[in-house]
């Protein structure tokens, strides 16, 4: 496993991150798919024996459960101290007023639910899974700037959302001396590349970490394009994000298996290894619901595209609409 900093920051990192959204109760928020505690055990296992000590989810996760599920793993697999351990805030918890969004009163609330479910202290790294356009950004930037300085958190970080977004919270983060975002988690894989236009470039810019997510398009990537999985099936979101370009989209995936052909590996690593090769590419975050997937991820850090590879698999994209920033 490679390690490196998250952005400017001194964090230490894998290079792939975990991501345990597939770990939670099924019967519990909106991820039917996901598997129980005794079935994510595992690849949490796994994850550290490889090397992985990046994990990476959200306080909305099977409504909380994930947080549980992997914090007691990970209390009884290592050391608090060698783990870097990631969630969220922002989605709706519980009905009424106040039970979602980036208030200094949800903050301030969510931050300690999720040490409490999780079973830590601190979290290593607590990120905004939104913009909330209903507060003001400057609210938000001082409650997670207390949380910090609280010992609650050692850093922050953002996900999806529009570049001027991102810039306008560092500049208020900045002006107030506050705690500013060391990352951002946004989508990023062969089949949306609109991030390219103005975020990566100014994460590269002001040294902000990227950890995408989804970087196997939900694993459209990793199979024929009209196979589909127990998840492809029940997931809308998924759905509504790769509809509207299929033709572009399927041109790529074929490409992708014909370099894996080639290549004699998983379709899988070519896919990973196109997003770890992006410039300021920190970490991508995998989902794994079998141990191929972290074997796959691992591996992909020895895969190197060549220009003519790289050049095949973007020829192909066409500009898409606006997605995961807003969903």
């Amino acid at each position: 496993m490679d390690y490196v900093k998250l952005g400017r920051s001194g964090l230490d990192v894998s290079r792939i991150c975990l991501g345990c959204m597939s770990y939670g109760v099924p019967e519990r928020g909106m991820a039917p798919w996901s598997l129980n505690e005794a079935e994510s055990r595992p690849f949490i296992k796994r994850a550290l024996e490889l090397g992985i000590n990046f994990f990476d989810t959200a306080n909305i996760y099977s409504d909380g459960t994930s947080e549980e599920i992997v914090g007691r793993a990970l209390k009884e697999m290592t050391s608090r101290d060698e783990v870097v351990i990631a969630t969220k805030v922002f989605f709706r918890m519980r009905p009424g007023p106040n039970g979602g969004g980036l208030s200094r009163k949800a903050i301030m609330s969510e931050i300690d639910h999720s040490l409490k479910r999780l079973g830590t202290d601190y979290v290593d790294l607590y990120q905004i899974h939104r913009f909330d356009q209903a507060t003001p950004v400057e609210e938000t930037m001082e409650a997670l700037h207390d949380v910090v300085k609280a010992g609650k958190a050692r850093y922050i970080g953002a996900s999806s959302m529009y570049a001027w977004q991102f810039q306008k919270a560092q500049h208020v983060a900045g002006s107030n001396n506050w705690t500013k975002f060391v990352s951002m988690q946004n989508l990023l894989n062969l089949l949306y590349r609109e991030e390219e236009r103005e975020m990566l470039p100014l994460c590269r810019e002001e040294g902000v970490g990227v950890i995408p997510w989804s970087p196997l398009a939900r694993g459209r990537l990793t199979r024929d394009y009209n196979e589909q999985t127990a998840r492809s099936e029940l997931d809308q979101v998924g759905k509504a994000f790769y509809s509207q370009m299929a033709e572009a989209d399927r041109l790529i995936i074929e490409r992708a298996a014909e370099i894996a052909a080639g290549r004699n590996i998983p379709r899988a690593q070519v896919a990973l290894a196109w997003v770890l090769q992006q410039e300021g590419v920190t970490a991508p975050i995998i989902g794994a619901t079998k141990l191929q997937h972290l074997e796959d991820a691992a591996a992909a850090l020895t895969v190197k595209l060549d220009a003519e590879e790289t050049a095949s698999l973007e020829e192909p994209y066409v500009p898409h609409p606006i997605m995961g920033n807003l969903s």
